[in-house]
């Protein structure tokens, strides 16, 4: 039996215009997935207390098989632990990809760098079952923690953090499927493609002066570009009622700004503490609001 693990994630900035060929930022959080696999006569995977068999026609089985197929393996059990809401943009698909490719591959703790392109191909064939189009950066962050600039054109980017990231994640509400979210942006588009095309040069500039404040840490100026993006995500039409509301919760309470992360149209809000989180979770726990907070660094915790 193999055991891996792999990080989950959120997007400081640039959800959404990343799949168009936009940069993002994106930071591994200390929390993630673990697994275990073994060799089996039919595949299998157990995700808590949920099983899917070969033969079932499940999207799990289809990705795991599509994971498999792309490392060359045969059938295999897996089990795997989820530290974080599923399907809530923390990239836990992505990081059980990640997690499972290199459980498959059988390589050592903090040895993946020989394996990497295979494990992200392996990734991105489990993604494609789910989301489509996948524009890779919940693999990419999956894969080596830490903060990244990603973009489809250029790749992954490491960010040297001037300092610590102190963030506070919250649930803002069910969420929604990430394919028909990018589907929905993509629509969008292709009806008034001027208008989206600005917002998408728009997040492109928050982007770039997010990447000098993540190296100078200005984390007040991070905090307003990322208040900037949440307005331009609103105005693609991916936020609610519920992420506006826990924006606006976190912000009274102190927070340097709050945004969505992944796809929305619910789902969940990250938001950058000023130095002390308590007084954010404090805020969002007499709401009844399920979070917890995370510190992003440079190195992450892959």
């Amino acid at each position: 039996m193999n055991k891996a693990r792999a990080s989950g994630k959120v997007i400081l900035l640039g959800e959404h215009a990343v799949v168009h060929g936009v940069p993002a930022l994106a930071a591994g959080l200390d929390r993630g997935v673990e697994v275990e696999v073994e060799a089996a006569e039919k595949t299998s995977i157990v995700i808590g207390e949920r099983r899917s068999d070969a033969g079932d026609g499940s999207d799990t089985v289809r990705a795991l098989e599509a994971l498999l197929a792309a490392l060359g393996s045969g059938p295999v059990s897996v089990r795997a632990r989820l530290e974080l809401p599923a399907g809530s943009g923390l990239g836990v698909s992505a990081a059980l990809g990640v997690a499972v490719a290199r459980a498959v591959l059988g390589v050592a703790e903090n040895a993946y760098a020989g394996v990497r392109e295979r494990v992200l191909a392996a990734a991105a064939a489990w993604e494609g079952v789910f989301h489509g189009a996948p524009s890779g950066i919940d693999a990419a962050v999956a894969e080596r923690g830490g903060c990244i600039q990603f973009s489809r054109g250029e790749g992954i980017e490491p960010i040297r953090l001037a300092r610590p990231v102190p963030l506070v994640v919250a649930v803002a509400g069910p969420p929604a499927s990430t394919k028909l979210m990018v589907s929905q942006v993509a629509h969008l588009r292709e009806r008034r493609p001027a208008l989206v095309d600005k917002t998408f040069e728009g997040i492109r500039a928050l982007v770039s002066n997010a990447r000098l404040c993540l190296e100078a840490g200005d984390l007040p100026g991070l905090g307003k570009l990322m208040d900037l993006n949440q307005m331009l995500l609103a105005g693609l039409m991916v936020s609610t009622e519920d992420i506006e509301r826990t924006c606006d919760i976190v912000r009274r309470a102190g927070a340097l700004g709050a945004k969505l992360t992944g796809a929305g149209g619910g789902g969940v809000v990250v938001a950058l503490a000023d130095l002390d989180p308590d007084p954010l979770l404090l805020a969002l726990r007499r709401e009844n609001i399920e979070c917890f907070s995370a510190t992003v660094t440079s190195e992450g915790k892959p």
